[in-house]
């Protein structure tokens, strides 16, 4: 039996401390008799038996284990002294993660790849081996989206390993919430990691010293029995055996797991590869979202997409990345071109237009698509502004009703107008229409209403597209702004003059559109066939003048507002300034011929005045002309007085004097109208009946003489009142020349009325005066011989009776006039007695006497209208007369003038000054 040995005692250990599978030396007493006698060796309880080197009693050698415990004992267990103890500890270093590119002195194990934080055993890259937390603090995970992080930082990064890393993203994205001492702390980490960087090649020698150690050992040694066995590279010698039995085993190897290994490949180089797809999903499946995006019309999306992966893969060497990102390079210029052919078509709004913009510039298309689409709008806008022309001449356009009482279909310029009132009054004095004609547009206002619209609609929108691009504002939500805005007013200083041009052939277009509806005279022979053809159409009053002046007006006004320079719109100031004067020469021309018409309205209805409604229908009808001449003379903010242009000045006038002399000669028709009345009645039947007037009943038709009195009554109302009224609006509606209007009018009247006057007292005074002397002398009456007087003959009391008659029918008619009329009718009657007194050879006493007696009895009786001439006639009749020297004679004579007046009292009353009215009839 073999005596019982003590058991072992570990009294030392070296190193002292160190991380997993660090190579320790033990030494101590009693640590066993041999190799075959250690049965059992732990360090900080792990057992490292398998790894444990015998080599003496007191030495022994071996790698520390991954143990559980970061320090402990040493313990020994040997067959012959049982478990030992120990006086010394050892120390368990765990260390960082070895990533695949730093340096080691120690294996690292494959397995430590795998991501163990996962119950899966799925592979990742190594590169993915990075420290999680480099800054050593807490992570504090903010929740701001990641689409902000990414319009925020555009083509930057959280990801420390990326190219493009913004560290303010990884702050905000991991340490929003981080206090400032802790990011204090993470920032000495940072420098301690930098500083054990910067130890480099010395801390790594330092960590991996004894395994220099072993390798110098092991090298050393086999020199040695390679010298000591003297050959190298000899059949049968110890290193060529050697290099045998290696290769012996690689090739056992080989086949043994030639088959798995294959397989581990395989399924190595297919998790790699899904792998690489997960990790770069985005760029595979891009071309396939960037269909799907167009389909929707989510072009941010896929501009954002594209910018994205053009910042991550623009520059790729890598063949799949490149053939991938060059089928999204295919799917984008595809987008170019939607967008471009969108941008281009019309019509569109302002705002699309802006966004397809925006959308080129962001996709980086080649030209200049603002430019591209502002020139296509251009040619839009001109072949619209054609079109309504061809649409209006080719007759597709039928009649659109302009108060129509179903429903509102004017157009839209002449709803904003409203000039019903207008309408009106232009045609209240023209010949009978249709029933329907107020619900008739002219074909000419409805193209210029609609050329308006066209234009207000459509150029507005167009010249703030220019104003966008002059600024920059289309690429103000684009990534580059500042380049793009640059470029923008750039190219937009080059067009100034282009677009400039653009404006000017537009405005000219549409004033030469509407000067071959209305002003063809003022358009070259060439341009005709482009803009005329109108010649069918129906003449335009001035109301509808009015209302086209009305229409330019408002798109002047229109495109002033946006602040388009005077001078690209002088040429529409020019238009309207020729419409103006258009319209009041129109005017003008139809009250001439609307005052010609005057004369079919006369219904010889006379008001207690003596006037009938044909004065206050002249008066009226200039009165509505000149508010309907209101707005086209009125003077806009940039426009000038047409008033004072002095061509117009003579043109107005003469047209306004030609109005008045037709209204003149329309009453000079009136008078010789008889409308087949029997003038050649004698005078006592005509006025003698007692229905000699009867201006209420149902076709009454006055006789000439009534005519000429009731127009001589109108003359002298036209001089005393409708003139002055019509000069006082004249004036007040700015017309010049109202002087000389005036005087030629005056002049004119009185010209009539000279004229009427002499015919009238002609046809009244003459059968009057014609009727003495076959009166005087009737029965063979004789101045030499005859009986003493017995009172007045009746010759002398029918012509009384006459001139009353005459009387009667000018009072009847005016008042007014009786006085003119009797006087020039008593002018004439004394003149015949006066010649009749004078061509008497002599007279009897009795002939003188009686002579005397119907002398003074027709003076007496018509004192109240003598007159100088009047007077002068009755003097040189009485002087022809012999003179009566007997009292006798003197007192029968009295008697018998007293007797005529008491008897002839009731008749000679009408002589008499009276203030009775006339009546209206």
């Amino acid at each position: 039996m073999s005596r019982a040995r003590p058991p072992p005692l570990v009294t030392g250990i070296s190193p002292k401390e160190g991380a997993a599978w660090t190579k320790v030396t033990i030494r101590g007493e009693n640590l066993g008799t041999g190799p075959a006698d250690l049965i059992g060796l732990s360090i900080c309880g792990h057992n490292c038996l398998l790894t444990a080197e015998w080599m003496s009693a007191s030495k022994i050698v071996c790698r520390v284990g991954p143990a559980k415990d970061d320090k402990g004992e040493i313990i020994v267990n040997t067959k012959s002294g049982g478990l030992g103890t120990s006086t010394v500890s050892f120390k368990l270093i765990r260390p960082e993660r070895i990533g695949i590119l730093d340096q080691s002195a120690v294996w690292v194990d494959e397995m430590n790849y795998y991501d163990m934080r996962t119950d899966r055993n799925k592979g990742i890259s190594p590169l993915s081996l990075r420290p999680s937390n480099p800054l050593g603090i807490e992570l504090d995970k903010g929740k701001i989206p990641q689409t902000d992080m990414e319009v925020t930082f555009p083509g930057m990064s959280g990801d420390f390993t990326s190219e493009n890393f913004s560290a303010t993203w990884y702050l905000i994205e991991n340490h929003s919430g981080s206090s400032f001492e802790q990011l204090k702390f993470a920032a000495i980490n940072l420098k301690k990691q930098a500083t054990k960087k910067n130890e480099g090649s010395l801390a790594y020698v330092k960590g991996g010293l004894s395994t220099f150690f072993e390798a110098q050992d092991a090298l050393a040694a086999i020199h040695q029995r390679v010298e000591s066995d003297g050959t190298e590279r000899v059949e049968e010698s110890m290193t060529q055996r050697l290099e045998n039995i290696l290769n012996r085993a690689s090739d056992t190897a080989d086949t043994l797991f030639q088959e798995v290994l294959g397989r581990k490949d395989k399924a190595d180089s297919t998790r790699n590869a899904l792998n690489v797809l997960q990790r770069f999903k985005f760029l595979f499946n891009l071309p396939l979202n960037i269909e799907r995006n167009i389909q929707k019309g989510d072009y941010d999306v896929v501009i954002n997409d594209y910018e994205k992966a053009k910042s991550l893969f623009g520059n790729t060497e890598v063949p799949v990345f490149k053939k991938v990102y060059a089928e999204v390079e295919t799917r984008i210029e595809a987008l170019r071109s939607l967008l471009l052919d969108k941008l281009l078509q019309t019509p569109s709004t302002l705002h699309d237009q802006k966004r397809y913009i925006r959308y080129l510039s962001d996709l980086h298309a080649p030209g200049d698509p603002a430019w591209q689409c502002i020139y296509a709008q251009h040619k839009w806008i001109l072949q619209l502004m054609q079109n309504c022309r061809e649409e209006f001449i080719s007759g597709q356009r039928v009649g659109v009703g302009a108060l129509d009482l179903e429903g509102d279909s004017r157009p839209a310029a002449l709803g904003r107008l409203g000039h019903t009132a207008s309408l009106k009054r232009g045609g209240s004095l023209r010949t009978p229409r249709p029933s329907t004609w107020r619900f008739e547009t002219p074909q000419q206002v409805q193209f210029v209403e609609k050329l308006s619209d066209v234009v207000i609609g459509q150029l507005p929108n167009f010249w703030k597209l220019w104003i966008s691009y002059v600024n920059g504002s289309l690429f103000s939500e684009t990534g580059e702004k500042s380049g793009h805005v640059e470029k923008s007013k750039k190219n937009a200083r080059q067009r100034q003059n282009d677009f400039k041009k653009m404006i000017e052939e537009m405005t000219h277009r549409l004033v030469k559109l509407i000067r071959g509806a209305l002003l063809p005279t003022t358009l070259p022979r060439p341009e005709l066939s482009l803009y005329g053809g109108w010649e069918n159409k129906t003449e335009l009053t001035g109301a509808w003048l009015t209302q086209i002046i009305h229409t330019v007006r408002a798109c002047h006004e229109s495109l002033s507002a946006l602040e388009i320079p005077n001078d690209l719109l002088q040429v529409i100031q020019d238009l309207l300034l020729e419409l103006r004067v258009h319209c009041l020469m129109v005017t003008l021309l139809h009250t001439t011929e609307d005052v010609k018409r005057l004369a079919e309205k006369e219904d010889w209805v006379v008001d207690n005045e003596g006037i009938t409604s044909l004065p206050s229908q002249f008066e009226q009808c200039l009165v509505q002309m000149l508010q309907s001449l209101k707005e086209p003379l009125e003077v806009k903010p940039g426009e000038i007085n047409v008033l004072q242009l002095e061509q117009v000045q003579d043109q107005a006038t003469e047209l306004s004097m030609s109005i008045m002399k037709e209204f003149i000669n329309c009453l000079e028709q009136l008078s010789t109208k008889t409308d087949n009345a029997d003038s050649s009645h004698d005078i006592s039947v005509d006025l003698s009946s007692p229905d000699r007037f009867p201006g209420s009943q149902e076709g009454f038709s006055p006789t000439p003489e009534q005519r000429l009195l009731i127009i001589l009554s109108n003359c002298q109302y036209l001089e005393r009142r409708t003139f002055l009224n019509l000069a006082d609006h004249f004036e007040k509606h700015g017309l010049t020349g109202t002087e000389k209007i005036t005087q030629v009018s005056v002049r004119t009247v009185r010209q009539l009325d000279r004229s009427l006057f002499e015919t009238y007292i002609e046809r009244r005074a003459d059968p009057i005066a014609g009727s003495l002397e076959p009166g005087i002398y009737a029965g063979y009456f004789d101045w030499r011989d005859c009986q003493t007087p017995a009172g007045v003959r009746n010759y002398l009391k029918e012509a009384l009776v006459n001139i009353i008659t005459v009387h009667a029918e000018v009072f009847t008619v005016s008042k007014d006039l009786v006085p003119r009329v009797l006087s020039k009718i008593v002018e004439s009657v004394a003149d015949e007695m006066c010649r009749l007194m004078q061509c008497v050879s002599s007279f009897s006493k009795n002939g003188a006497l009686q002579a005397r007696l119907e002398l003074c009895a027709l003076r007496d009786a018509i004192a109240a209208y003598l007159n100088s001439e009047s007077k002068s006639s009755f003097k040189l009749a009485l002087d022809a007369l012999p003179q009566l020297h007997s009292g006798t004679d003197k007192k029968l004579l009295e008697e018998l003038l007293n007797k005529f007046k008491s008897s002839m009292q009731l008749q000679l009353t009408c002589f008499q000054p009276s203030c009775v009215q006339p009546v209206k009839r």
